[in-house]
């Protein structure tokens, strides 16, 4: 499924960039792009994420900065 539009950013993307090693969900943002935009997909990425940590031995929940999100407006 796609996840952000915006950068044509799939499920499959995210756990791949988990699966390669991205333990924080800045990590993930950096390597495809997702939720940097508008922001409309930062929710799902963020479950996303999470879901593949779990699976694939990632932390989840990492604290890390989240990189800016341009406005929708």
């Amino acid at each position: 499924m796609i996840v952000c539009i915006c950068q044509r950013v799939s499920d499959r993307d995210i756990v791949r960039v988990v699966r390669d090693g991205a333990r924080s969900f800045e990590s993930v943002q950096i390597e495809t792009g997702v939720a940097v935009r508008c922001g409309c997909c930062r929710d799902c990425a963020r479950e996303v994420f999470d879901k593949a940590c779990g699976e694939h031995g990632g932390r989840g929940h990492v604290a890390a900065e989240v990189l800016p999100v341009a406005s929708c407006a």
